[in-house]
């Protein structure tokens, strides 16, 4: 396959990827998609799922079932159907029985305390006195590339980001990573990662596709460690901090800002770790 048709495929996929996500609250429409994408469903599906490894349809189930297992816990004065229709569920029937497949038990018993049999995480004395900084971000342009698993292999996305802001003699930018699925109820080999670069000054030739940063009020938690510790911290945020906060958060991914590209040559690095939260 040429290089250009390879990274168009790319394209298309990780566009279809940035709908789904946009649009997960509603009942996403693939027709229309395609029509708006000028693209056959067919071709549609088969870029998509040889760039993902899984079927638009999976991924969409994937994603609504991971916000879902999140939202019934931080947002205790919405219902169960309430909840089900912001993952984009309108029966609530069809929701209790996803859900009950993928996590052995019903939302009711799963909001009771359920959770708990499956969330394992190690409490750390030092994450009890963490105090994050409530902030409210600006919407920006993100470049972005899609990757699937939370291992060193994400390394190899980044390192194309770096390559490219290098060839482009670019020095005012912001690495982000965006942490779709938590590690506590999704094998790190089947999370869904998107490394991405804010570039603080005119790009001309900017070769990977862009997402936008929504304007929304995010939970600001401060790390420097190990990278298996940091997904420990991660789900101590979304299983425990959330929990007891009395926040609740909307079904936006969560995201991290690089303080240096130090975690590209060892697993040491500082990074800050947004969740959205409102009351």
């Amino acid at each position: 396959m040429k290089k250009d048709t390879v990274r168009r495929h790319k394209k298309i996929a990780n566009d279809i990827m940035h709908y789904i996500y946009k649009h997960i609250d509603t009942d996403i429409n693939l027709d229309e998609l395609s029509i708006n994408m000028d693209i056959s469903k067919f071709h549609m599906h088969r870029i998509f799922k040889e760039e993902f490894e899984q079927n638009i349809y999976e991924a969409i189930k994937s994603i609504r079932l991971t916000k879902a297992s999140t939202l019934l816990l931080t947002n205790k004065n919405s219902t169960i159907t309430s909840v089900a229709k912001m993952c984009g569920y309108s029966s609530h029937g069809a929701f209790i029985r996803v859900f009950k497949n993928r996590f052995n038990m019903t939302p009711k018993e799963w909001k009771k305390g359920g959770y708990k049999t499956l969330v394992k995480f190690e409490k750390s004395f030092e994450y009890e006195s963490v105090n994050p900084e409530i902030i409210k971000n600006s919407s920006k342009e993100v470049l972005y590339i899609r990757h699937k698993g939370y291992d060193k292999s994400i390394k190899n996305i980044w390192e194309k980001l770096i390559i490219w802001l290098y060839q482009n003699d670019i020095q005012d930018y912001t690495l982000i990573g965006y942490y779709h699925d938590i590690p506590a109820i999704t094998s790190l080999k089947e999370c869904k990662y998107t490394a991405g670069v804010i570039v603080n000054e005119k790009v001309i030739n900017t070769t990977f596709p862009t997402l936008t940063m929504p304007k929304l009020v995010y939970a600001k938690f401060k790390f420097k460690g190990l990278h298996k510790e940091f997904l420990a911290f991660i789900n101590w945020i979304h299983f425990y901090w959330l929990v007891k906060s009395g926040y609740e958060t909307t079904p936006e991914p969560s995201f991290c800002i690089y303080k240096n590209s130090s975690f590209l040559k060892n697993d040491i690095f500082e990074a800050d770790y947004y969740v959205s939260v409102y009351v």
